[in-house]
C-alpha cells in the first residue's frame, strides 16, 4: 500500500487528515504526472459526492491543478463511475472524483483516474506520491498567462445518465425500492429509473451535506428492507455514497449481497453466450458458495486480492467481462471502467423484467456458506503491524489447524480505514462465531 493511496484513493478525516494543502498538492502533482505526455493544454475533470467537505477539497485541488497549468472542468456532484466515463467522453487527460465511498462524512477521499478511464495502477500513484513527498521541488508552478483555466460541464450528469441508458431497452413493469445513501444518486438515479419506465419508491435521496451513508444505503439496509415489504417490491436496490456499489434486497426482505448478484450475473451472461471466456472475477474474500454455485454451472472463477482496482486488473489482463466483490463492486467491463451501482441496478432490474422469476428465486441459484465478519478499529501507529504481533499470530494459527477443512479463516487490514477485518466462513456458524471473537480479541489487545 502506498504512502497516501490506499486501495481505492488517497482517504482521511476530512480538513484535518486529508487537508486543502494535501488536496492542493495532489491536484498539482496528479496534473503533471498525468498529463506530461500531451502536447495540448491539460484537460482534467473533477466530480465530487455530497459531503460538506467536497466543496472546500474541490476548491483546493482546482486551484493546485490550475497552478501548474492545466484546465480544470468541473462536473458536480456526480457518481464516482460518471468520472470515469466521462473522461474518455470529454477527451479529458485525467479525472478525479472526490469520495470517502461508503465512509461516514467526517471522511472524504481523492480518486484519480487516467485518460482511459481506469483507474491509477500503482506505478503510477507512486510516481505522483514521490512528486508530493519527497520532490516537491519539482512541482513548476505557472503565473501570468499560463495558468489554467476552471469550467463548468452543466451537462455531466446527463451525459453519465444517457450513457446507461443506453444499455436497457426498458424497464416497465418492474417495481423498485432504491435507496441512494443521501448520496451522489441523490438526483441521477430518479432521472435514470423513472425514464426506464420502472416504478420507483425512493429513500435517502435527500443530502443536506451531512447525512452521507447516515444509517442508510449499502452499508445499513433496514430502511430498504422494511420499503420493499411495506410497498410489495419486485427488489430493491441500495447504493453507497457514491454509487459505485450496488446491493440488493428481493421481495421478502432478504439481502442480496454482491457474490450472490454476480452469481446472477454470471448464469444469465452465460446463457445468452455474453461471458467473455466463460469467466467471472472474485477475489479471496468471495463466499465459498460462489466457488460452488461456479463448479455446478461449469463458470470458470478467477480470483485476487481485495480491492475492485485488482478484480479489475484480472478482467483486462484475461480479457474477462464481468467481476466484482461481496461488498456490490460489480464490474461490467464492455460498458464500465469501474463499478457501477446504478449500471448494476439497470442490469439487475432488466433480468428481472425478461425472466418469470422472482428476486428470491434468482438469489437462491447460489447458497451461501454462514460467514463473521468482524472490523477492528485500530489506532493509526498501528497500521501495518497486525501480521508482526507474535501473540496475534498464533491465535490465527490455531484456530485455522482446529477449523481445518471445515472453513477458512481470512485477517486483513482495511486499504481505506484504520481497520483490520476478520473473516472467518464455514459450516459450523457456532465455531467460526467463538473463533472469530478470539482472533479479534487479541487483536484489540495489541493495536488499540
Amino acid at each position: 500500500m502506498g504512502r497516501l493511496f490506499g486501495t481505492d484513493g488517497a482517504r482521511g478525516v476530512a480538513i484535518t487528515e486529508l487537508t486543502c494543502e494535501l488536496a492542493m498538492n495532489i491536484g498539482r502533482a496528479a496534473a503533471m504526472v498525468l498529463t506530461k505526455t500531451t502536447n495540448k493544454k491539460p484537460k482534467i475533470i473533477i466530480g465530487k459526492d455530497t459531503r460538506i467537505s467536497g466543496d472546500i477539497l474541490e476548491a483546493a485541488l482546482v486551484a493546485g491543478i490550475c497552478s501548474v497549468g492545466a484546465d480544470a472542468h468541473i462536473l458536480g456532484v456526480v457518481p464516482t463511475p460518471a468520472v470515469a466515463i466521462l473522461v474518455k467522453k470529454y477527451e479529458a487527460d485525467a479525472g478525479v472524483m472526490i469520495s470517502a465511498s461508503h465512509n461516514s462524512v467526517e471522511f472524504n477521499g481523492i480518486k484519480l483516474f487516467s485518460g482511459d478511464g481506469f483507474k491509477l495502477p500503482d506505478k503510477i500513484e507512486e510516481e505522483i506520491e514521490a512528486l508530493i513527498l519527497d520532490y516537491p521541488e519539482d512541482i513548476k508552478l505557472c503565473c501570468s498567462t499560463t495558468v489554467g483555466r476552471i469550467y463548468y460541464e452543466k451537462n455531466a450528469e446527463w451525459d453519465y445518465i444517457r450513457h446507461i441508458m443506453k444499455t436497457c431497452d426498458g424497464l416497465k413493469g418492474v417495481r423498485v425500492a432504491i435507496d441512494c445513501a443521501n448520496g451522489a444518486a441523490s438526483s441521477c438515479a430518479e432521472k435514470l429509473f423513472v425514464g426506464l419506465g420502472a416504478e420507483c419508491y425512493f429513500i435517502n435521496n435527500k443530502p443536506d451535506g451531512t447525512n452521507i451513508n447516515e444509517n442508510c444505503g449499502s452499508t445499513h439496509m433496514e430502511a430498504l428492507q422494511k420499503c420493499v415489504v411495506e410497498n410489495k417490491c419486485h427488489v430493491g436496490l441500495a447504493f453507497d455514497g457514491d454509487a459505485d456499489r450496488c446491493l440488493a434486497v428481493d421481495e421478502k426482505g432478504n439481502i442480496v449481497d454482491g457474490d450472490k448478484l454476480l452469481a446472477i450475473f454470471s448464469k444469465y451472461m452465460k446463457g445468452m453466450g455474453t461471458l467473455k471466456h466463460n469467466t467471472c472475477v472474485v477475489t479471496v474474500m468471495t463466499n465459498l458458495g460462489f466457488f460452488k454455485f461456479a463448479k455446478e454451472n461449469n463458470v470458470v472463477v478467477a480470483t485476487t486480492g481485495v480491492g475492485d482496482r485488482y478484480v479489475l486488473e484480472e478482467m483486462k489482463k484475461g480479457g474477462y467481462n464481468l467481476g466484482g466483490e461481496q461488498s456490490g463492486h460489480i464490474i461490467f467491463l464492455d460498458q464500465a471502467n469501474t463499478g457501477d451501482g446504478e449500471l448494476t441496478g439497470v442490469k439487475l432490474l432488466d433480468i428481472l423484467a425478461h425472466t418469470t422469476l422472482k428476486m428470491s428465486e434468482l438469489a437462491d441459484m447460489m447458497t451461501a456458506y454462514p460467514q463473521v465478519l468482524h472490523n477492528i478499529t485500530i489506532t493509526s501507529d498501528a497500521k501495518g503491524k497486525w501480521n508482526t504481533v507474535p501473540e496475534i499470530m498464533d491465535v490465527i494459527e490455531n484456530c485455522k489447524a482446529k477449523l481445518g477443512d471445515e472453513g477458512r479463516i481470512l485477517v486483513r487490514e482495511s486499504g481505506t480505514e484504520p481497520l483490520v477485518r476478520v473473516m472467518l466462513e464455514g459450516k459450523n456458524y457456532g465455531l467460526i462465531t467463538e473463533y472469530a471473537i478470539r482472533i479479534s480479541d487479541e487483536i484489540k489487545k495489541h493495536l488499540c
